[in-house]
């Protein structure tokens, strides 16, 4: 009998699981979008955009569809997503994996100073430089509202909603990105100070290195807490995790 995956995605880790898991004997996958993005990149197989309704709605439509299994692979700042779904598949019964990929790390060189919140890092710039390369990201750009003092460049996916800084140039792209291409981009706007999220992996690590280079002051607002359950790193561990179910399910064989 097959069993029944969501992976709840918009990530590359998303991505390459839906890829790995396409022809998987055993196994029927359902990837999910929040629906966020205009234009997102879309994984293999079947897909389904738009929210849930909350934890409700999420234990509801597990029920419904008769999901087995669930892989949260969204985006490591998507906390009320992660928490809907820790709460819904506990309610239900349903297994439940989340992949997240490891933070970044400050190395030699790097001057970083961490922030619990974007709110937190808009209160740091101040002492830090007039003139912000802020990629966290087109939601939380209203944290920089009232910032008149400072200069900011953001870069988004898609164009952002007010309120929004007074001083502002918005750049629209998506990585993965280049340590020269990133170390242009701060010299040309004459950039203080980078803001960006912990979001890990390599697809926009570019710019770190880049403010490592020129001696650049970089805030990080850290992740938020994940749930107690279980989390990997990688995409396949989160094959594995959903292999072994698979075997031990009692019509399995």
């Amino acid at each position: 009998m097959t069993a029944r995956v969501l992976v709840l995605g918009g990530t590359g880790e998303a991505r390459r699981l839906a890829a790995a898991l396409a022809d998987r004997p055993g196994l029927h996958v359902v990837s999910s979008l929040a629906g966020r993005i205009a234009d997102p990149l879309l994984p293999e197989g079947e897909v389904r955009v738009g929210g849930f309704g909350g934890p409700d709605g999420l234990a509801a439509w597990l029920r419904r569809e008769q999901v087995d299994m669930v892989v949260d692979a969204t985006h490591p700042f998507a906390h009320r997503m992660t928490t809907s779904a820790a709460r819904a598949t506990a309610e239900i019964g349903v297994p439940f994996l989340v992949l997240r990929r490891p933070g970044w790390q400050a190395g030699p060189g790097d001057n970083w100073h961490w922030a619990e919140s974007v709110p937190a890092a808009a209160s740091l710039l101040a002492d830090l430089g007039e003139r912000v390369f802020s990629t966290i990201g087109r939601q939380e750009l209203a944290a920089f509202a009232d910032l008149d003092a400072h200069w900011f460049l953001a870069r988004c996916v898609d164009q952002p909603e007010p309120p929004l800084p007074r001083r502002l140039e918005i750049i629209l792209d998506r990585g993965p990105f280049t340590v020269d291409g990133e170390r242009r981009l701060l010299r040309q706007h004459r950039i203080d100070v980078l803001v960006t999220k912990d979001s890990g992996g390599d697809m926009t690590a570019a710019k770190l290195v880049a403010a490592r280079q020129l001696g650049l002051p970089v805030v990080v607002v850290c992740r938020p807490p994940a749930p107690d359950v279980p989390v990997v790193e990688t995409v396949e561990e989160a094959v594995a995790w959903l292999e072994t179910l698979v075997a031990t399910r009692p019509h399995a064989g």
